[in-house]
């Protein structure tokens, strides 16, 4: 008898004792048992020359004869227990039937079909799994319930033994698990809430683990949709986004873009923006799409708020970029079909076999293909991963000594084919070189409370160079560099390797006693570096603080003094990094030059600038760092060849190439005015002196403005150009001279220190700060102002009994105003007298009695009356004129001040002070912290206002721009040039319509 008819006529014997009814279970699984050796013994082709599979398949299918299937099971069984892994790509082919067979009628087939399952899984190569879940999913779907209860115990096996491989097929792996939460069978549905929790549990994103079992109970509990979205909305999203982590979000979204409340509408479209922002692989979101868009359209398209529109719109803007629109290159999949042709030829290269290659051969090419796969599209090509993968498959192809050959020549083929891909895609920036030592080369993300600032960047910093940082207000440049210096940028060097300091305008509206150099002296970090008193002197001395400004207060210093003072001490410090936020802010001209020959002169030392100065940029910079998509993209060369490179970026230049504009209300009318030069505010030859100041801050000055003033107020750092303001717009009172103003003007004052004004309400939104400060009709923060204060002496002469009708009366309060002959008269309500009483008083009479400051708070209150009038106070009108100003509602009416950058600080300051549509705005440095597209809108828009503007400026570019009247102040004399106001040929005035409103509930 041939070694061959001996073979079948073994493999008869072992298939009748497995399949025969009269057999007993210990006969059988002892055949099952012997078969399997004989197929390890013989090789795997054993399995192809004696139809042993068919054989078996047909059993499992035969319906009438339980110990036939019963049989089969053990068989399959006991292959993949003693053959182990090379029987595995023989196994996925009968794998639907052994999962069918779990839910067989018998119980003895039902627990040997879960025996084969589990012997089967327990040698399943961990890629293989992504092979079997089509299968898996499947018997999830279409099973019954032994099946499904036995397939979510699979899954969350393999959440244990192959947790990587199971969050890479996450995203498949949820939507047919979830749906076995709500199972009509108990024991399915709890089955499958613990392979929930299971998988989920290793989806590997730090951001998104707390909220798992909330997420989950969402599956189960749509009522709890509502709650869990309002507390993803308000996390803050760091870690790169990948696929598993937007499959797990995704059952709450898709329920949260069905609900009917405009709240959890807008929630969840945030949770979308800020999500895909941090998402690397647009292949990971892609898979996404159909299931997310349309629920988004469906916002935008019958959403009644427009502003919920606006937030699907931006959230769909974003899903569809991430996801590979705009051109956005995609990383392609590994065409199986090259990776088949590369195994074959690796294996013809090196096999004493015939080339030919039956079906039963194909089946492990495949397999090993669909592995290799996996292995390129995670660029993963360790020679020992790529042996452990295919080398079990490849027995009966080559002998050992070639199947090494096979393994190392197949994974060389591989990786150059990733490595010339990836070299396709160009995805990499090239590094930037300028000769300088490296200094420090990390990749980070960033995040602001729930606004995504930059994901998976690169920086690298040279040791000597001096680097802009660029980008649009709210990017997060500030950010960042606080997050540098507080040691909370990832893989950045730490402090004992690399010493920054962050130079900031800490001390703009710090109000202490101690004198200046009591201040440096007292400094903790002065006090670590062991700096002496001596050297800080000389120190001082050597930037321009002389002994009189060495012993005054710090307080008494003006901003740009303030500044200096900030960067002398950074200077003290011995700093590696040198993080400077808007340096040249507050400092004039002569300053600025001293700032760039110092920080050119450093050699040793980094500086990263945020500045909206061109021209300090242009002469300092040697690279300039830009926000691009959320990403840091480095240029060699100062902003003018920054421009070059990206012509896009023109607005850092030139303000009229700034990308949008603001847009001011119009004032409202004056009686009495009828020619725009008319005077309006006046000072005349007013002196002021701070307390304990040995001198006057401004002395004799007289100007005045009218609606068509554009005054340009220059001069150097402490010369008394805010005193001045102070004191026309009523801060302060001057102890000479007299301010005089129309009793209806209404006066918009934002202060050098802008953010005093937001100091007391950070934890409020922009909306809720402007609602605060006008929802009794005038503005409460004039309350505030020196000349609205009673001193003691002015109280006890308003006290005084006054003879009307030649009765003593007491002045209780004013209740009205008419217009008289030649001014104003008011009606004044006496102390413990009925109305009938009251008296009509001129202007002129009460301010001879004292009442001028009273007098002053009634027209103040009035004239806010009658801009409230024009626009009512309601949410809804505040976003609207927040936007006119550059604010986005996202900014403006869901975000805290706190959040805020300082650029977009200074737009709710703008955009505050010019609620109640003033006649007049004064605006005290305006040009700080705005970028260069703010800059422009602001220019725009003051060219347009119908109303005086009077701004203090050391940004020439800005104010020659706008100003043909300038006050010059030195030393504290003011110099008026330019002044048009006399002109015969002075404009009619003419007032613009004003906007129609609405007083919405």
């Amino acid at each position: 008898m041939s070694a061959e008819a001996h073979g079948r006529e073994r493999i008869s014997e072992l298939l009748h004792h497995l399949i025969d009814a009269t057999t007993t279970d210990a006969d059988r699984k002892e055949a099952a048992n012997n078969l399997a050796y004989q197929v390890k013994n013989a090789g795997i082709s054993y399995l192809r020359t004696y139809e042993v599979l068919n054989s078996l398949t047909a059993a499992m299918d035969n319906k009438k004869k339980t110990k036939a299937r019963e049989g089969a099971l053990m068989a399959f069984a006991s292959l993949a227990e003693i053959v182990g892994k090379p029987v595995e790509p023989y196994f996925i082919p009968v794998l639907p039937k052994v999962l069918e067979l779990i839910s067989d009628k018998e119980k003895v087939v039902r627990e040997t079909a879960a025996d084969a399952a589990k012997a089967f899984v327990a040698i399943l190569c961990q890629r293989g799994i992504k092979v079997i879940l089509p299968t898996l999913f499947t018997g999830l779907l279409e099973g019954k319930w032994q099946t499904k209860q036995n397939i979510c115990q699979i899954l969350s096996g393999f959440s244990e033994t192959a947790p990587r491989q199971v969050a890479r097929s996450l995203p498949d792996i949820i939507p047919p698990l979830s749906e076995q939460m709500w199972d009509s069978k108990k024991e399915v549905q709890a089955v499958a809430k613990k392979a929930m929790a299971d998988v989920c549990s290793i989806i590997g994103n730090q951001d998104i683990e707390p909220f798992i079992p909330a997420l989950i109970s969402c599956i189960a509990n749509p009522d709890e949709v509502p709650e869990c979205t309002y507390k993803l909305a308000s996390t803050t999203f760091v870690a790169q986004v990948e696929a598993p982590a937007l499959a797990i979000m995704l059952p709450l979204l898709s329920r949260a873009l069905a609900e009917r409340k405009p709240a959890i509408l807008r929630q969840a479209s945030v949770i979308i923006d800020n999500m895909c922002k941090l998402v690397e692989d647009p292949l990971d979101v892609e898979q996404f799409l159909p299931k997310l868009l349309p629920a988004l359209d469906r916002v935008f398209e019958v959403a009644a708020d427009p502003e919920l529109r606006e937030v699907a719109k931006k959230a769909r803007s974003t899903l569809v970029r991430v996801g590979g629109g705009d051109d956005q290159p995609q990383r392609q999949l590994t065409e199986p079909t090259t990776i088949l042709q590369i195994l074959k030829e690796v294996i013809a290269a090196v096999s004493t076999t015939p080339e030919d290659i039956d079906n039963f051969e194909q089946i492990d090419l495949d397999y090993i293909t669909s592995l290799a796969c996996q292995l390129v599209d995670t660029n993963e090509f360790e020679l020992s991963e790529w042996t452990n993968v295919t080398r079990p498959y490849l027995a009966q192809f080559n002998t050992d000594s070639d199947i090494s050959q096979v393994v190392e020549a197949f994974n060389e083929r591989c990786r150059i084919l990733a490595v010339e891909r990836a070299r396709a895609a160009k995805n990499f920036d090239e590094e930037v070189d300028d000769g300088l030592p490296l200094l420090c080369d990390c990749e980070f993300s960033l995040a602001y409370g729930a606004l995504i600032l930059l994901t998976k960047t690169r920086l690298l910093l040279k040791r000597g160079a001096r680097y802009g940082l660029c980008g649009p207000n709210g990017s997060g440049k500030t950010t960042l560099m606080r997050a540098i210096n507080n040691g909370q940028v990832e893989n950045f060097p730490p402090p004992t390797e690399l010493k920054t300091i962050f130079v900031e305008h800490s001390l703009q509206g710090f109000d202490g006693t101690d004198s200046v150099i009591e201040f440096i002296k007292n400094d903790p970090k002065i006090i670590e570096v062991g700096t002496t008193e001596q050297e800080i002197k000389e120190m001082l001395t050597s930037v321009g603080f002389d002994d009189d400004r060495q012993s005054n207060p710090v307080s008494a210093l003006s901003g740009g003094w303030r500044m200096k003072l900030e960067l002398s001490r950074a200077i003290m410090l011995k700093a590696d990094i040198l993080l400077l936020d808007e340096p040249t802010n507050h400092l004039d001209v002569k300053n600025v030059q001293w700032l760039c020959n110092y920080l050119n002169g450093l050699t040793n030392v980094t500086s990263i600038i945020v500045s909206h100065d061109s021209g300090f940029l242009d002469n300092v910079c040697t690279g300039i760092i830009h926000y691009e998509n959320r990403k840091l993209k480095q240029y060699k060369g100062n902003l003018s060849e920054f421009v070059k490179q990206k012509p896009e970026a023109k607005a850092y230049y030139s303000l009229s190439d700034a990308a949008f504009s603001f847009k001011f209300p119009e004032p409202g009318f004056l009686d009495g005015v009828k020619s725009k030069d008319k005077a309006i505010l006046k000072m005349s030859k007013i002196s002021f002196t701070y307390p304990g100041g040995s001198k006057p801050s401004i002395r004799d000055a007289t100007a005045q403005c009218a609606l068509s003033s554009r005054v340009a107020c220059i001069g150097p750092n402490g010369a008394g150009k805010s005193t001045m303001i102070k004191v026309l717009t009523g801060e302060v009172v001057p102890q000479v001279g007299e301010v005089w103003k129309h009793p209806n003007l209404r006066i918009a004052y934002v202060a050098q220190h802008a953010f005093h004004h937001l100091e007391q309400h950070l934890d409020k939104t922009a909306n809720q700060y402007i609602q605060w400060r006008y929802q009794y009709g005038e503005d409460r923060e004039m309350l505030a102002k020196e000349s609205r204060q009673i001193t003691e002496d002015e109280q006890k002469l308003m006290d005084k009994p006054i003879v009307i009708e030649g009765e003593k009366r007491k002045f209780e309060q004013l209740v009205g105003r008419r217009k008289g002959k030649k001014n104003f008269e008011y009606e004044v309500k006496w102390f413990q007298r009925v109305h009938d009483d009251n008296t009509w008083m001129s202007r002129d009479q009460l301010e001879a009695l004292g009442f001028a400051k009273i007098l002053q708070a009634f027209d103040d209150k009035e004239a806010a009356r009658a801009g409230m009038y024009a626009r009512p106070l309601t949410a809804q009108n505040i976003t609207k004129h927040l936007q006119d100003v550059g604010l986005d509602p996202e900014f403006s009416t869901h975000n805290r001040v706190r959040g805020l950058s300082g650029g977009q600080k200074v737009k709710v300051v703008i955009g505050a002070a010019m609620w109640n549509q003033p006649h007049m705005l004064v605006l005290d440095e305006p040009t700080n912290y705005l970028d260069r597209d703010s800059l422009g809108a602001l220019a725009s828009a003051i060219k347009e206002y119908g109303g005086g503007v009077v701004i203090i400026s050391h940004n020439a570019e800005f104010t020659k721009e706008l100003c043909p009247e300038v006050w010059n102040v030195e030393n504290g004399v003011c110099n008026v040039t330019g002044n048009t106001l006399n002109i015969s040929t002075a404009e009619k005035i003419s007032f613009k319509q004003e906007e129609t409103v609405t007083d919405a509930f």
